[in-house]
């Protein structure tokens, strides 16, 4: 019984383990992953996302990025909210209304998450 008993409570911490390693996230479910097919993240997914793949994410913000004197800050942040988002508003400034994903995610202060 003490072999069962230790078995089960492997199971229990190893699925546990994995549920904290590998968090389910909108993005794998589908949620964030539709567009209509341009590649620039125009689409009408569910909740405003993109359909760019996540290694477009990095040539699209160094372009949105280009002009801004907070370059690093700029392409990090860009790069994260496409990661999540998979999609990134065309131009150097503004014109977030074309991804709400990007545009809808916020800081703890209510601000603005994306640039």
């Amino acid at each position: 019984m003490t072999t069962t008993k230790a078995v089960v409570s492997f199971l229990v911490l190893a699925l546990l383990l994995l549920a904290v390693t590998f968090p389910m996230q909108e993005v794998a479910a589908g949620g964030y992953g539709k567009g209509n097919g341009n590649g620039n993240g125009n689409g009408n997914g569910n909740g405003g996302g993109g359909n760019l793949n996540p290694w477009d994410c990095s040539p699209k913000c160094a372009q949105r990025c280009s002009k801004t004197q907070y370059h690093k800050a700029c392409i990090t942040l860009c790069n994260k909210c496409c990661a999540k988002c998979l999609c990134v508003p065309p131009g150097f400034y503004g014109n977030k209304g074309v991804c709400p994903c990007y545009n809808n995610w916020k800081t703890k202060e209510g601000g603005p998450k994306c640039p």
